[in-house]
C-alpha cells in the first residue's frame, strides 16, 4: 500500500506494497463480533461483473485485458492510487513510454518508468490508462495491479464467498441486501480512511488494503500500544526495496461494530503514512490477512462508506483462503 506523494520534475504515482511474509498459522486474525445487519449497499442485477481469484497470499486477483490482448492477471488494490503494469507485460505488449513517476512504497520513494497503456478492460468495463507505473512482477506478484484510478467513481464489491467481483456505477439504483457493518470514510487523496476504528483501545486510523497480506502500523500506533514484539519480519515493496517490520499482536482491532481478534501487525515508519498526512497519529494499513474471515467487502468511493458482511454462522471456515490453483 502506498500514496500520493509530490514531485517537483515528474508526474506522480502510488502504489501498494508487498507485504510481509505471512505470521505463524496460530496468530492469524479471526473475525468476533457480529452486529445486527443495517442497510447497506447494495447491487443491480445488471451490475458488471468479474471473477475474482485469491493469489497465493488471499489477495483479490481479476483477469484484464489489454488492447484486445490477454486475459492478464492484475491484483484488486484499494491501497493502491495507480493502475500498473509489469515490465515483462509493458515489454511484450510494446506499450510505448509515457514518462517518469515518484513512487511511494511501504519502504520507499522512488522514480519509475510511465507507459502508455491504452485501453485496459476487465468486468465489462474499458478504461483509458494514459500513464501507468512499471514494476518488475517479482515484487508485484501478478502481471499488474488494479488501482484506485480505475475504482474511484464506482461502487466496489467484493464476494469471497462467490469469488466475484461486483461493479456499478455511483448514479446506478441500488436497493436490496443488506450489510452487517457499514462504516464511514473520509477519503484522502483517493484512500478510503476509516476514523471509527481502535486497535486494543487506541483511537487509529485504518485504511483497508486489498493489495497487502499483513497489516502495517505507524510508530505512533506501536508507541501507543506497548505491545510485546513477537519477532521481525522482513518484506519487499513494489520498488524492489527490502524492509524490516517489528511484529506485534494486536488482541483486537474495531472497526466501526466489527471486532477482529489476534491480529498480527508490523510496524514501519512508511513514507506512505507520511504521504497520507497519516503520520502523526495512531494509523494502520488493515491487510486481507485479518479480513479473510469476511463473506463480503464492499467500497462505496463516490459515498465514502465502507461495507462489511460476515458470516453468517460465526466461527466458520472462510471460503476465501490461499489458493494459487484456485478455479
Amino acid at each position: 500500500m502506498a500514496a500520493l506523494a509530490t514531485a517537483a520534475a515528474a508526474p506522480v504515482a502510488a502504489q501498494h506494497a508487498v507485504a510481509p511474509a505471512a505470521p505463524p498459522r496460530s496468530l492469524e486474525a479471526g473475525i468476533i463480533m457480529q452486529a445486527a445487519p443495517v442497510t447497506g449497499l447494495t447491487f443491480p442485477d445488471d451490475s458488471d461483473r468479474a471473477v475474482l481469484r485469491p493469489d497465493d497470499f488471499a489477495r483479490p486477483t481479476l483477469d484484464v485485458m489489454i488492447g484486445g490482448e490477454g486475459p492478464f492477471r492484475f491484483l484488486v488494490d484499494t491501497g493502491a492510487q495507480a493502475t500498473a503494469i509489469s515490465r515483462a507485460l509493458a515489454l511484450r505488449l510494446a506499450l510505448p513510454q509515457a514518462g517518469r513517476a515518484t513512487l511511494v512504497a511501504t519502504g520507499s520513494r522512488r522514480t519509475v518508468d510511465l507507459v502508455e497503456v491504452g485501453e485496459l478492460s476487465f468486468a465489462n468495463r474499458t478504461v483509458t490508462l494514459p500513464g501507468s507505473p512499471v514494476l518488475d512482477e517479482a515484487h508485484v506478484g501478478a502481471d499488474g495491479i488494479l488501482g484506485l484510478d480505475t475504482l474511484q467513481d464506482l461502487r466496489v464489491l467484493m464476494d469471497f464467498r462467490r469469488r466475484a467481483i461486483f461493479l456499478s456505477d455511483s448514479r446506478a439504483a441500488v436497493s436490496s441486501g443488506p450489510f452487517e457493518i457499514v462504516v464511514r470514510a473520509r477519503k484522502r487523496l483517493g484512500q478510503m480512511i476509516i476514523m471509527d476504528a481502535e486497535v486494543d483501545g487506541v483511537r487509529t486510523a485504518v485504511v483497508v488494503d486489498t493489495g497487502a497480506d499483513v497489516s502495517i502500523g505507524n510508530p505512533v500506533l506501536e508507541q501507543r500500544l506497548r505491545a510485546r514484539q513477537r519477532g521481525v519480519a522482513t518484506g519487499t515493496d513494489v520498488n524492489g526495496v527490502a524492509f524490516a517490520t517489528a511484529m506485534r499482536l494486536a488482541q483486537q482491532v474495531r472497526v466501526g461494530d466489527m471486532t477482529v481478534a489476534q491480529v498480527p501487525i508490523g510496524f514501519a515508519s512508511s513514507p506512505a503514512f507520511e504521504a497520507l498526512g497519516l503520520d502523526r497519529r495512531p494509523a494502520l494499513i488493515l491487510g486481507m490477512g485479518a479480513l479473510r474471515g469476511l463473506d463480503r467487502l464492499a467500497i462505496d468511493f463516490p459515498g465514502q462508506k465502507v461495507m462489511f458482511d460476515l458470516p453468517a454462522s460465526a466461527p466458520r471456515a472462510s471460503a476465501w483462503r490461499r489458493n494459487p490453483f484456485a478455479p
